[in-house]
C-alpha cells in the first residue's frame, strides 16, 4: 500500500538549522531594502536579472548549456539545452518559476548544470511566454509545444524516450498542466516522473498563502496575488483547472517526487497537491524541509544542499 507520511516534529523550530535560519533572515533583510519591489517596470526587473543585477546573484554560465529555439503556437520559442558528459540516459524538461512573470532558463544555471552533470540526463529548459505581456494561456501553450517537440524529436536528437518534467514554483504548475494536456488532448504519456518544487497549485490561494502576510521571504501573499492577475489578465479563471491543477483530473500521471520548505508560503500547495496525487491512484513521495524558504534549493546553504542531492538522486533513478 503507498502512503504518504508527515513527521510533526520538521515543523517544530527546533528542527530548523542554524544556517537555514541565516539564509532565512538574510533574504528577508536584502528584500526590505527595495520599498516597492514591483514599482520598476517588469521588462528592467527582468533585464537586470539576467544580466547578474538582480537581488539575487546569477550563476556563471554553464560550459554546458545552448541556446536553441522550437516551433511554437505563436513563434518559435527559446530553449536552454544542457548536455550531460557522455551519451544522455534520458531527458529532464524543465519548467522555470517566476509567477509565470519572472524568471528564465539562465536564471536556473547552477541547478541544471549540476542535474546534466550529475544525472546523466540531457535538460531542456523551456524559456515560456511571461504574463502580463503574453497572459494565459501562452505560458502553458508553450510549455505544452515543447512536450510535444521531445516526443517527437527526444529520441532523434538525445537518443533517448526515457523523459521526466518538472519544475519549481509557477514551473511546477506548468509541469502539472502539461501533463495534463498531453493527456486529454493528445491521449500521450511520455514522462515517466516528475520532479515538483514548491508548485503554486491552487491560484485561489490555499490557507498558508492567504495566511502569510507581507513577510518577504522570498515570496509573500501580495507577490502571490501579484503573479495571479498577471497571468490571468486577459483570460482563465483561479478557479479552472487548467490554471489550477489541484482542482483538476489526476489520474494515470507519473509518479512524483514533491518537495516544498516548512517557510515557504505555498507549503499548503504541495501538501494538498501530493495528497490528491496519491488519491488519484498516482505514486507519490513527499519530501519536506525544516524551515526551508520558497524554492529553498536555489539558495546557498546545507538545506538547500540535502534537496538538490535528493533532486539528483530521483532523477537519476526515475
Amino acid at each position: 500500500m503507498s502512503k504518504l507520511v508527515l513527521d510533526a516534529a520538521v515543523f517544530s523550530p527546533a528542527a530548523v538549522a542554524p544556517d537555514t535560519r541565516m539564509v532565512n533572515d538574510a533574504i528577508v533583510k536584502i528584500m526590505k531594502t527595495i520599498p516597492d519591489r514591483w514599482a520598476v517596470p517588469l521588462p528592467e526587473i527582468r533585464a537586470a536579472r539576467l544580466s547578474g543585477k538582480g537581488v539575487f546573484p546569477l550563476a556563471p554560465e554553464s560550459a554546458r548549456a545552448r541556446q536553441e529555439t522550437i516551433p511554437g503556437p505563436r513563434g518559435d520559442i527559446p530553449v536552454r539545452i544542457y548536455m550531460p558528459d557522455g551519451a544522455p540516459t534520458g531527458v529532464y524538461l524543465h519548467i522555470h518559476g517566476g509567477g509565470w512573470t519572472v524568471g528564465s532558463a539562465r536564471e536556473n544555471e547552477g541547478m541544471l548544470d549540476r542535474i546534466a552533470g550529475q544525472c546523466g540526463l540531457a535538460v531542456v529548459s523551456v524559456d515560456y511566454a511571461l504574463a502580463p505581456e503574453e497572459p494565459y494561456p501562452a505560458g502553458p501553450d508553450d510549455c505544452e509545444a515543447a512536450a510535444l517537440w521531445l516526443v517527437k524529436e527526444g529520441a532523434a536528437r538525445f537518443g533517448t524516450e526515457r523523459f521526466a518534467i518538472g519544475g519549481e514554483s509557477g514551473g511546477a504548475t506548468l509541469a502539472v498542466t502539461t501533463l495534463v494536456r498531453l493527456r486529454d488532448k493528445h491521449q500521450l504519456a511520455p514522462f515517466s516522473a516528475a520532479m515538483l518544487t514548491a508548485g503554486c497549485f491552487d491560484l485561489r490561494l490555499t490557507p498558508s498563502a492567504r495566511n502569510w502576510g507581507d513577510e518577504p521571504l522570498v515570496l509573500n501573499t501580495r507577490d502571490i496575488t501579484f503573479f495571479v492577475n498577471n497571468y490571468l489578465r486577459l483570460e482563465g479563471k483561479a478557479e479552472e483547472a487548467d490554471v489550477s491543477p489541484l482542482l483538476g483530473n489526476l489520474k494515470g500521471l507519473p509518479k512524483a517526487l514533491f518537495m516544498v520548505g516548512t517557510r515557504d508560503a505555498l507549503l499548503d500547495d504541495t501538501l494538498f497537491m501530493a495528497n490528491a496525487w496519491l488519491a488519484a491512484g498516482n505514486v507519490a513521495e513527499l519530501d519536506v524541509y525544516p524551515g526551508g524558504c520558497h524554492v529553498f534549493i536555489g539558495f546557498p546553504g546545507t538545506l538547500a544542499d540535502q534537496g538538490l542531492k535528493r533532486m539528483c538522486a530521483y532523477l537519476s533513478a526515475f
